[in-house]
């Protein structure tokens, strides 16, 4: 292997420091978690680590200059996801508590609307650009080398956004009563709706 894949140590470093920290994502896997359970939440899991794949992949081979050069498209990304995640901000509020019947009208976040979210969220465009500035190898096919450091970066993760699911697949077994589960469902809304802040400003 080319010694410069050596960078992949640190860059495995930098991925965990950024997805083991609160964010847009982490936030709405652990309220996921405790309403529908880890497995359930498997498909919003992949949706992001799919998502992030693409965007950062794509970064590398030209899509952050794209925005530079049309700085309208970013600007229209950001206000459509800010939309979107206050939407879903009510929807995780105003979730009832999973032993109530109609919580069955309720579900948990899919694989492609995870995927399409990663688009409009600053934290997920500002860990592809510093990564693939940082530790995208300078020789070799661009195109291969973008794909390999893409994959490296969602396998490592994979674990930590896991963590934030457990987590609230965690929490929600030991919550016990409606009044509690109202009260997390409307934090976790609350908390979410606050990222807006990080995508406006």
């Amino acid at each position: 292997m080319n010694t410069e894949w050596l960078i992949l140590g640190p860059a495995a470093l930098y991925m965990m420091s950024m997805t083991l920290t609160p964010g847009p994502n982490n936030i709405m896997l652990t309220a996921s978690g405790a309403n529908f359970g880890f497995r359930r939440t498997l498909p919003h899991m992949w949706g992001i680590l799919g998502g992030c794949f693409l965007l950062f992949a794509g970064i590398a081979l030209g899509l952050g200059v794209l925005f530079e050069n049309y700085p309208a498209i970013q600007h229209a990304l950001r206000w459509l996801g800010s939309g979107y995640l206050l939407f879903l901000a009510w929807k995780i509020a105003s979730a009832p508590p999973p032993n109530l019947s109609v919580q069955e009208h309720s579900i948990p976040l899919t694989f492609w609307q995870a995927a399409a979210f990663q688009f409009a969220n600053p934290k997920a465009w500002v860990m592809g650009l510093a990564l693939m500035a940082g530790f995208l190898p300078e020789s070799g096919p661009p195109v291969f080398n973008a794909l390999v450091l893409a994959g490296f970066a969602e396998m490592v993760a994979l674990p930590c956004i896991a963590l934030w699911a457990a987590f609230g697949s965690a929490i929600g077994e030991r919550i016990k009563t409606a009044a509690a589960w109202r009260a997390f469902n409307i934090t976790m809304g609350i908390l979410t709706a606050a990222c807006v802040v990080l995508i406006l400003r």
